[in-house]
C-alpha cells in the first residue's frame, strides 16, 4: 500500500505563491507525488481544525499524512521551501541542502522578509495565471487553481 502523498499548502491569494506552485510543476522529476491546496480551501481548514498550533500560521506548509490519511509531520516556513527543494531533487536537492546548513532562525528570517513583501514581489493572484494541465489539475485537492478535486480528509485531533 503506498504512504499518502504529502501537500503543500499555500497562499491562494499571494501571486508569489502562486508562482512559486508554477516553479514547483515546471521543475519537479517524475515523481510528481506532491498535491497542492490553498491555505483558504477546504484542505487548510481541515488541517487548521486537526491542528490548532497551525490557525496562527501564515506560511507555506509541508503536510506529510500519517498512514490512516491524517496529518503526520508538518513543516512550516523555511523548513517546508528547504522540503520542497529536497522534493525537486538534483541541483535543488544540493541548494536545500546547503540551507539546512543556516540556523533555522536566520532561515526563517529571510523566509518571513520574503513573505512581508510577497504582494509587493508578485501582486495578487490571478486564478487564470495558473493553467495546469489535466494531469496536474488533479493534484490540486480541493479544487485551487482548477475545477477538479476533491477535499482531503484529515481527521481532527490525528497528529
Amino acid at each position: 500500500m503506498n504512504a499518502p502523498a504529502p501537500i503543500l499548502l499555500y497562499d491562494g491569494d499571494c501571486g508569489f505563491c502562486a508562482r512559486s506552485v508554477q516553479f514547483v510543476l515546471a521543475r519537479e522529476g517524475r515523481d510528481r507525488s506532491l498535491r497542492f491546496a490553498t491555505l483558504q480551501g477546504a484542505t487548510g481548514d481541515a488541517a487548521r481544525r486537526a491542528r490548532p498550533e497551525l490557525a496562527g500560521i501564515d506560511s507555506v506548509l509541508w503536510v506529510e499524512p500519517d498512514a490512516r490519511g491524517g496529518i503526520g509531520r508538518v513543516l512550516v516556513r523555511s523548513d517546508a521551501a528547504l522540503r520542497t527543494l529536497t522534493y525537486l531533487g538534483g541541483g535543488w536537492r544540493v541548494l536545500a541542502a546547503l540551507g539546512r546548513l543556516a540556523p533555522r532562525g536566520l532561515r526563517d528570517a529571510v523566509y518571513d522578509l520574503i513573505a512581508r513583501h510577497r504582494l509587493r514581489l508578485a501582486g495578487r493572484a490571478d486564478p487564470s495565471c495558473l493553467l495546469p494541465t489535466p494531469e496536474q489539475r488533479s493534484r490540486f485537492v480541493d479544487g485551487t487553481g482548477a475545477p477538479a478535486g476533491e477535499p482531503v480528509e484529515i481527521p481532527a485531533g490525528t497528529g
